[in-house]
């Protein structure tokens, strides 16, 4: 069935490709494949279903139509079409925001024997910064008064968001001058997608700026209040060692793997998994314990404050399944496949949907409110642990490969692992820029693709920063990969990085590729880089910054809302596909050279992830020479231009290894 050879940088994942003809299951890269030759005006983002006149498309050659019905351009449907992707991704990020305030609501109001306030010092600063006080009252009541203030930041409708005000000053002024200073959330996704609408507005660059303002709504509000939130909730992350990959499961106990991004019901899982009289039903079923990882945003959000172990990212869900020891698979919202229930006609895991908003058909529905948290947990675990005994031990097929990782770094811990505990600063990390010991600093984020071979193109470009003096921050699956490539523990510093970077990571006990959470976690890059510019010396504004951002294989209409509201803060950004765009030339022009005009940063569109890395140093360069930096201090080994000149990357293969696997009951072995 699998008549082609899709390829991953991961040789768990590797592992798992090469048996899959054995077994009668396509993956998304068999999806993928079947699709070929996708939508070139799709690609393009010159087609039109706004209205029920059409769909209409526009001829990018120019022998075919040029205007749709109502007479749109390609330049008002790319722009208009780019504006709804961000607003689709706005919205994700806004509803998770949503859903954290909510539990915070009800923790503060003891209306919940499963959430209470973990991050006291977190809430203090945040009561500080937005002016709530504290004396003479409890926790508690600060928790809720800050509950209902971030709640009225979604519904605002006039006035700004609050957190604009941590933007430096230039950033705010360019907003100000754009038109695009975000106001309330909700409002901003919901003018953003009346805007779209046929007959409303047909400037593309209003339409533009239009979604960089809804981006920001994303960037300085919903994702950044989630961020917020959480810490409040669950407590702050620090530093931690775990594991990742698919070796974290274990052939001898119950495996759960919860799969999503809100971390809600994830958090009381975890609670759950450790239940003295849980763990007791699961060692009458024969299991030896339980064990408990994730898979992509939910995956980092419990490894950032539990140490929890990682068993993939977004192209690995299927592949869990396909190791024959998972037991539940724990889905919310975000990135899951629905063609993981599919799985269930051949292995005995339990697909488990909980969310109110995505139900998946012939999966479990278990619905989740947060105030029965905890007796929906423990019912989860009891489903996984009953399942235990339906393994079938003629599908077990488990890669023992995992990988140790340091993460639980945020704008926070960052500055007391650098000033220390009693002067906690980011000087040392300006100070390092200043004297050419560090380039400056990249944050390489976002999905996998199956249009990119598994994980090489995060590997290949993170490689080729740290090794040129540029230190990197992640988060969601791209630090995922580089965890299971070994890139994130603080040896790697001494096999991967310049000697600049190795003398930070040795004095100050950190990897060269810092973890620093989920997707909507993003925003700590963003307060950070506002810590580095408060710390002075490296330039006053984001756009001056020696940093740059990239999602070198990015598929999602969050990623570009991130890369929206990262360009519009001033870092520009490389992506391994292009924008839905390219169909306007007038479009791409202001997204890749005059948008700096606005924000002072571009997009760019590139998928050869060395010479992605190799742009993202020239910016920092520029920057630097903008400054009056010197150079880097220690010089650079020959660097490679493109990919192809880079050490092949793939994991072997591994077909004698699974020699032995079985085929799925009842149907016939599948061969090459």
């Amino acid at each position: 069935m699998t008549q082609w050879k899709p390829q991953s940088a991961d040789p768990a994942a590797q592992q798992m490709i090469d048996m899959l003809p054995q077994v009668d299951v396509r993956t998304a890269w068999d999806r993928f494949h079947s699709q070929q030759p996708q939508c070139g005006f799709g690609k393009l983002g010159i087609c039109c279903r706004n209205c029920f006149m059409g769909p209409c498309r526009i001829d990018p050659f120019g022998g075919g139509p040029q205007e749709g019905i109502c007479g749109a351009t390609a330049d008002v449907i790319v722009a208009r079409n780019l504006l709804k992707d961000v607003c689709a991704g706005t919205a994700a990020h806004s509803d998770h925001g949503r859903e954290v305030i909510k539990a915070l609501h009800l923790a503060a109001e003891g209306r919940s024997d499963a959430y209470k306030v973990r991050g006291r010092g977190k809430l203090h600063k945040l009561a500080e910064e937005y002016g709530i006080a504290r004396d003479g009252r409890s926790d508690e009541e600060v928790a809720k008064e800050l509950a209902e203030l971030l709640l009225g930041e979604f519904s605002k409708q006039d006035n700004i968001l609050a957190n604009v005000a941590r933007a430096p000053e230039q950033q705010q002024k360019n907003w100000k001058a754009a038109e695009a200073t975000p106001r309330g959330v909700d409002r901003e996704v919901t003018t953003g997608m009346h805007m779209t609408h046929v007959g409303v507005d047909n400037e593309p660059e209003h339409l533009i700026l239009a979604a960089a303002r809804v981006a920001l709504a994303d960037g300085w509000g919903g994702s950044m209040i989630a961020t917020d939130v959480s810490d409040v909730l669950f407590g702050e992350p620090q530093p931690l060692r775990s594991r990742v990959n698919l070796g974290v499961l274990k052939k001898d106990e119950v495996n759960i793997l919860v799969h999503g991004h809100e971390p809600t019901l994830s958090e009381v899982i975890v609670a759950a998994a450790q239940d003295p009289e849980l763990l007791a039903e699961a060692k009458a079923k024969g299991a030896k314990g339980i064990n408990l990882a994730g898979i992509c945003c939910t995956a980092n959000e419990i490894l950032m404050r539990h140490g929890l172990p990682i068993a993939g990212n977004f192209l690995q869900q299927e592949l869990a399944v396909l190791t024959g020891v998972v037991d539940v698979m724990l889905v919310d919202v975000q990135c899951v496949f629905p063609a993981l229930t599919e799985y269930q006609k051949c292995f005995h895991t339990k697909v488990i949907s909980t969310s109110p908003k995505a139900k998946f058909p012939n999966a479990t529905h278990v619905e989740f409110h947060e105030e029965r948290a905890m007796e929906t947990a423990r019912r989860i675990v009891r489903i996984a642990i009953d399942n235990f005994g339906n393994r079938n031990p003629g599908l077990i097929r488990l890669p023992e490969i995992q990988e140790k990782l340091v993460a639980g770094f945020t704008t926070e811990v960052i500055h007391r692992i650098l000033g220390g505990r009693y002067r906690p600063s980011y000087r040392p990390l300006n100070d390092g820029i200043q004297a050419g010991r560090l380039r400056g600093v990249a944050g390489v984020v976002g999905c996998n693709n199956p249009r990119f071979p598994h994980d090489e193109a995060h590997l290949a470009m993170v490689k080729e920063l740290i090794r040129n003096e540029v230190l990197v921050v992640q988060t969601g699956c791209s630090a995922i990969a580089c965890g299971k490539a070994g890139l994130m523990s603080p040896e790697a510093a001494f096999k991967f990085a310049g000697k600049g970077i190795q003398e930070i990571c040795e004095a100050v006990g950190i990897p060269p590729v810092l973890h620093v959470g989920s997707c909507v976690d993003n925003t700590r890059i963003l307060t950070a880089c506002a810590e580095m510019v408060k710390e002075g010396g490296i330039g006053d504004s984001f756009d001056k910054l020696p940093v740059a951002g990239a999602a070198p294989e990015w598929m999602s209409e969050k990623a570009i809302s991130i890369g929206m509201y990262f360009v519009a803060s001033g870092i520009s950004v490389v992506i391994g596909q292009p924008l839905p765009v390219e169909g306007s030339p007038f479009v791409t022009d202001l997204l890749t050279k005059q948008f700096d005009k606005y924000f002072g940063a571009v997009w760019h569109f590139e998928s050869d992830p060395i010479k992605a890395a190799h742009w993202m140093i020239d910016i920092i360069d520029r920057r630097r020479a903008d400054l009056g930096l010197p150079p880097p201090m220690y010089p650079v080994p020959y660097a490679p231009k493109t990919a192809a000149e880079v050490p092949q990357v793939h994991a072997t293969a591994a077909g004698e290894a699974m020699a032995a696997v079985g085929s799925c009951p009842g149907r016939e072995r599948i061969e090459d």
